[in-house]
């Protein structure tokens, strides 16, 4: 009976009520440990144990069941990459097929073609654009990317230190205007959660379900919201006011912080508005050398899990996902 409770609460939660999230879904430190049970019909259900969940070395629930997404959620959805640096992306794209999403890389130098690119979006369920310190998309290349944005699609833009972010701003201020990143600020450590203006990672928002302690990166981009500008000293490792404070930075209506840097300076955000999901991130290098690092895999899961959008596209993208 147990287990049916839950069964029901998952299907008529409001936070949970797609088939695709599990019971942690919003929670940073999930209280109760779940088991996943594969059902007959291929789908997952969770049995709730009387205990606390496991963490892993960087004390953060242990398990994909503590993941926003079940794994699988996805299969038969696509993330297409524009990656212009040339990072591995081995870890990223094995983390991605957990949930059952397929990846399409562009690597450096083959930027498709815009009827191509066009062809790409129309089999994705979200855009991915690691950005380089050279343009190389045309404003054609842009035009189309703002019209699978438009249509509600997921972009997620990463980027990097000065001056890795040069196709990240141009598409950034062309889907959401005046935004954008800028400046070189060391990093290099684990944070925990933003409590009381701290820098951290954020509380209660989806793409932080599961992650107490998260790595910022190494040398990080600060993020700019609707032409917001900094002093050039604190954005470029200058000697700060209030070490380990959230720099009091007004968020624009749509934008959620996801990650405070040790320097109080603002990592990554969330867009939600008018049906429409982004996210943006000064510290790409994350995906490649720092991946092992306290949270990673997770947060690159999570992020691509909301960007997916089910709750707008539901059965069209998700396995399982109520008509």
């Amino acid at each position: 009976m147990r287990h049916l409770a839950l069964t029901l609460a998952l299907l008529l939660s409001p936070t949970a009520a797609l088939a695709q999230y599990t019971p942690s879904a919003g929670q940073n430190a999930p209280a109760e440990a779940y088991a996943p049970k594969p059902t007959a019909d291929g789908k997952v259900r969770f049995e709730r144990l009387k205990q606390a969940p496991a963490k892993d070395g960087h004390g953060n629930a242990a398990g994909n069941q503590y993941d926003l997404a079940v794994d699988g959620a996805f299969k038969g959805q696509t993330v297409l990459i524009l990656d212009q640096v040339g990072n591995t992306l081995v870890n990223t794209r094995a983390a991605l097929a957990e949930k059952g999403l397929s990846t399409v890389v562009y690597p450096p130098g083959l930027t498709p073609p815009v009827r191509e690119l066009q062809s790409a979006l129309q089999k994705s369920c979200e855009l991915w654009l690691i950005s380089t310190s050279q343009p190389q998309l045309t404003d054609d290349h842009i035009r189309v990317i703002k019209a699978f944005f438009d249509a509600g699609h997921g972009v997620y833009i990463w980027c990097d230190n000065d001056p890795l972010y040069a196709d990240a701003n141009r598409v950034a201020s062309a889907l959401v205007p005046g935004l954008g990143m800028r400046g070189d600020r060391y990093g290099d450590l684990v944070v925990g959660l933003a409590e009381r203006g701290s820098a951290g990672v954020a509380m209660g928002h989806l793409i932080t379900t599961g992650l107490e302690h998260l790595y910022e990166g190494v040398t990080i981009a600060t993020l700019l919201l609707d032409g917001q500008s900094e002093p050039a000293d604190s954005l470029y490792g200058g000697k700060l006011e209030q070490p380990g404070r959230a720099w009091d930075t007004a968020i624009p209506a749509g934008f959620t912080p996801l990650l405070y840097g040790s320097a109080g300076n603002l990592v990554s955000a969330a867009y939600e508005k008018d049906g429409r999901r982004l996210v943006i991130d000064g510290g790409f290098t994350r995906l490649a050398v720092s991946w092992d690092d306290a949270g990673t895999a997770r947060f690159v899961k999570n992020a691509a899990a909301w960007l997916v959008n089910a709750e707008r596209f539901r059965e069209k993208v998700a396995v399982g996902a109520p008509r």
